[in-house]
Parts: structure tokens; sequence; C-alpha cells
């Protein structure tokens, strides 16, 4: 009897040591895992999971998110994780409001060369948005090699800012390979959140948007419209490149004339300056280091995650910005369409209501030039209030697999902005 129980007591402590053994711990609450994948010789992208916090079994059994931050050259597993909606804030306080809880979370520091991924050469940096497409599609390959438990799972891909540049193409070459058997994975939709889908409309209306909030006058309408059809005539002769700077150029002069207006919501409240210069060099999403995240990344965190000590984690990286000016004006519309209409794929556009940088009259100008198969029922549905405990947290247009979303008391950054909104949009992103 009394070996009998012995052995009864080590079988249920081998068992509850498998049952744990799926994960580990890293930095913070929660259970998570984290990995480098040589996407291509020498480049190496970052991922890093959080599994979710959900009373659940199996956390494979509830939807697998990917989060890409924007710039292009701005950190996720930093920005999105720890100053959006990651279990931790900037502060190292706990968040209410954290995606974790209801899904696993992979925070991918993409394009390489972002965050805590690195090149073993600058020629191996991205050029275009075809090979961060390409890189991603290796990144999860190698994510689903290490846990295979994650390929059935309804994988949606959320991303911010030039994230959805990235998002949109990453969907459809990866949709391509499962389709060709190339890679098992089961992916369900997208999230474009003050995306970069169409650069010039975004430029273009930045003086009218300004005007009719109030911020600026007539004459500073005719300073910042001027400069934006620099750059309109540049994009429409094909001088990528210069449109990139002239977009920078104005930028300038809508902070010259706006007196310093933030670019991510236009009611924070700024201080005044009296000289100006262009920061288009860090890319969509540029603000000044922090100087307590980098302390935190470079320090705690990459000594709780064990990473190689010769990878310097940065906010942004300039330098993979700089390697995209070519393509950083150059629209990707037709991949939207593309999606919408040979793909199975739910397509999320959300934008924030005090966003400038990504404005939502500019964002709702190319999706309603935008054409795909359902649009004419999309253009007659009715928009809707999104409804969170009887307050409206912004509104919805939807039919098919396109959802439109204007979002209330938000800007640039709606996951931590409005949690309440993104926390329904996503509600609405994962149920099928």
């Amino acid at each position: 009897m009394c070996k009998c129980y012995l052995n009864m007591k080590l079988v249920i402590l081998f068992l509850l040591i498998i049952s744990v053994s799926w994960c580990k711990k890293g930095f913070g609450p929660g259970e998570q895992e984290w990995d480098y994948a040589e996407v291509r010789k020498g480049a190496h992208m970052f991922w890093w999971l959080y599994y979710t916090t959900a009373h659940v079994e199996n956390p494979e059994s509830k939807p697998l998110l990917i989060w890409l931050q924007g710039g292009p050259g701005v950190s996720s597993t930093g920005i999105g994780n720890f100053e959006e909606f990651g279990p931790l804030d900037s502060n190292l306080n706990r968040r209410n409001h954290t995606w974790v809880k209801d899904y696993n979370v992979i925070f991918i520091d993409n394009p390489v060369g972002t965050g805590f991924s690195y090149v073993d050469s600058t020629s191996l940096l991205t050029t275009n948005n075809a090979q961060i497409a390409r890189d991603l599609v290796e990144c999860l390959r190698s994510f689903y090699k290490k846990l295979p438990q994650f390929e059935n799972t309804p994988l949606y891909i959320t991303s911010e800012s030039y994230g959805g540049k990235m998002n949109i193409e990453f969907a459809l070459l990866l949709n391509k390979e499962i389709k060709e058997g190339k890679i098992k994975s089961n992916l369900k939709g997208v999230t474009l959140i003050d995306s970069w889908i169409s650069p010039i409309n975004s430029v273009l209306t930045w003086a009218p948007f300004l005007l009719v909030t109030g911020m600026i006058d007539i004459d500073g309408y005719e300073k910042i419209d001027k400069e934006a059809r620099k750059c309109q005539d540049l994009v429409e002769s094909g001088r990528y490149s210069e449109a990139t700077n002239q977009w920078g150029q104005t930028e300038t002069e809508t902070t010259s004339v706006t007196q310093n207006i933030d670019f991510y919501n236009i009611l924070t409240k700024v201080k005044y300056q009296t000289r100006y210069k262009s920061n288009f060099v860090d890319g969509l999403e540029s603000r000044q280091d922090s100087d307590s995240l980098n302390s935190i990344m470079n320090n705690e965190v990459k000594q709780a995650l064990n990473l190689p000590s010769n990878v310097y984690w940065s906010e942004s990286n300039k330098q993979v910005f700089s390697n995209l000016s070519e393509d950083f004006m150059k629209p990707v519309i037709h991949i939207v369409e593309e999606v919408l209409n040979t793909t199975s794929i739910k397509v999320q556009v959300v934008s924030g209501q005090l966003d400038l940088i990504v404005d939502t009259p500019g964002t709702y100008k190319w999706v309603m030039g935008m054409y795909f198969k359902n649009k004419r029922h999309w253009v007659k549905a009715q928009r809707k209030p999104l409804l969170v405990n009887r307050y409206i947290e912004g509104f919805v247009k939807k039919y098919g697999t396109f959802e439109f979303y204007w979002v209330s008391r938000s800007g640039h950054m709606v996951p931590a902005d409005n949690p309440y909104a993104m926390a329904k949009i996503l509600e609405n992103l994962t149920t099928e």
C-alpha cells in the first residue's frame, strides 16, 4: 500500500511538472516565452510572448495576437508593451487594461534592427515592405517550431501607425504560404490602428483637419497646405525618397504654425516653443527616448530574459527608418484591397479621432476610395455607436469582413488612450 501510494504521488508530481513546462517566468507577472528567430542569415528578430492570464486549462485555447509597432524602427517590446497595453506600465505598475487578461500576445521587434532585434551587418536592414513581410513570416515560422501547440490557435495581427503598413503585406503573404502548405497557421484577422496605408492622404488632410478643429487660422492653413502639395507632387512623380524628406518639412511647418502641437493627440497640453526642427528621421512614432524605459529595457528586462550583452535596446532606430525612406511614402491601399477581395481575413481599420499624424479625414478618404467586393454594402451599412457599459466610446460601420472604427477621446495610441473602446474592438475581431 505504501509503495503504491508513493508511486501515485510521484505520478501526480510528474504530471504537475509537465503541466507547467509549457512556459517560463520572464519579466513581470505571468508566464512568458521569448526567443530570437534568424529570419535571414545574420538577421535576428526578437519576439516576446505573454501567455494569457485568463482562467483556462490550455493557453492555446485563447486567441493569439501579434503586435507590430510603427516608426518604422520603434520597438514593440518596449512601447506597445510598457506604454500601451502590456501587463506592466512604464512605471512597472500592474495595468488594469492589459490585453494579456484575455489573449496570448506576441510583441515582435520589427523590422530587424529595431528594439532587441539586430543584424550582423547594416547591409541586412530591410529597404522595402515586401522584405519586411518575408522576415515576419520567417519569424512566425520559427515561433511555431518552438511552440507548435499554437499552430491551430486563431491568429490575429494587430498593429499601429507604420506597423499597419507592415501588417497588411505580412498578412497577405502569410495567407499565401498557408494556402500553399508552406506554413501551418490559423490566420483570422488584422487590426490596422491609425495606420500609414495611404501616406499622402494623411499629409493632405493635416491643414483642413487643423482648421476645422480651431488649431490654426486660414493663414496657417495655407502655409501647411503649401508644403503638403509639394509632397503630393513628389509622390505623384514617383520621387518617393524626396517625398519622405518633404513629409518631414511639412511636419516641421505644421509644428511651427501650431506652436508645437502634439501630432499624436491634438488635445495634449504642450509647451510653447519658438524654434522648430524636423524630426522625421525618427519615423511616425518618434518621441524623445525615455531614460527610465531605456534603463528598464537595457538592465532589468535584458537581465531577466538573459539577452545578449552586445544588444542595446532603444525606443527607435533612425537607421532602420532611413533605410526605408524610399518606401515610406508609398501607399499600400492595393494590398488592403487584395486581402479583402481574395481572402476571408477580417480587416479592421481603427482611427483615433484626435490623432493628427494619421488623421481620421485622411484615413476615411482612402477607405472611401478603395475598391473591394462588398464596398457597396459596407457604404450602405448603418454607422452604429460603439457601446461599452452604455457609454459611447466611438462608432463603427461594418459589413462582411471589413470594419471601420472611429474611436472617441483617443489619439494615435488607441490602446492606451481608450482601452474600453479597444477591448470592444478586439472582442469584435476575435468573435467568429
